[in-house]
């Protein structure tokens, strides 16, 4: 499959480096530099979550994009509040994991110099710095994607569709669990014990941001 992979990837015009087994994997991540790293959970030696954990620790912000065969949802949660970007159960499509790296990519640095607001909320966009009050807020980037896109339309709803349209792509084939699991992740975030509900679902559309009269 890493082969597979590989040769997928290449074929799309990447430079690709591979690692057999987690500890192989740390070291690379660690001391080279890499647009995105395609992460196996079920690695020899230290699996995938230990890789992502160790990685956030040491501040490397390097775009994850997690591949395996665990599909229940507290795997899935496990893997994004760990920091991963993403999260792709097998089996998968080539076509499906090509659409989730671009998603993933598109993802960059960020260069426009914009803050959006809502009550205590603020995003300022160009330094990349979200804060809830006095406080910090960090987010992995997919987090900070979808609240991008929430403050955007705030005061709006933005569909389900939408959110997984531009996030993760058109091309995606994103579970929807998947993307409630990143608003469950993104709410316990920006909405601490006593501060105002900001993040609302709106059943059967999707979800919006607005302060509750």
């Amino acid at each position: 499959m890493a082969q597979l992979l590989r040769q997928c990837l290449a074929e799309e015009g990447h430079v690709t480096t591979l690692a057999s087994e987690g500890k192989e994997g740390l070291s690379l991540a660690l001391t080279e530099s890499f647009d995105m790293l395609i992460l196996d959970v079920m690695l020899p030696g230290l699996d995938g979550f230990g890789i992502v954990k160790r990685l956030r620790s040491e501040r490397n912000q390097t775009p994850i994009l997690m591949l395996t065969a665990r599909d229940a949802t507290q795997d899935i949660v496990q893997g994004l509040n760990l920091g991963a970007d993403d999260y792709l159960t097998k089996p998968f499509s080539l076509e499906v994991l090509m659409a989730r790296v671009k998603a993933v990519a598109r993802r960059g640095p960020i260069a426009q110099s914009v803050r959006y607001e809502v009550a205590d909320l603020s995003m300022d966009h160009g330094a990349h710095v979200v804060r809830r009050g006095t406080r910090s807020v960090n987010l992995t980037r997919t987090e900070y994607a979808i609240l991008e896109l929430l403050l955007r339309n705030a005061g709006r709803v933005v569909t389900r569709d939408a959110l997984i349209e531009i996030v993760w792509s058109r091309d995606s084939d994103i579970e929807s669990n998947t993307l409630d699991a990143f608003v469950r992740l993104l709410r316990a975030k920006v909405e601490s014990p006593g501060e105002i509900r900001l993040i609302h679902t709106i059943r059967g559309v999707g979800y919006s941001i607005f302060v509750k009269e």
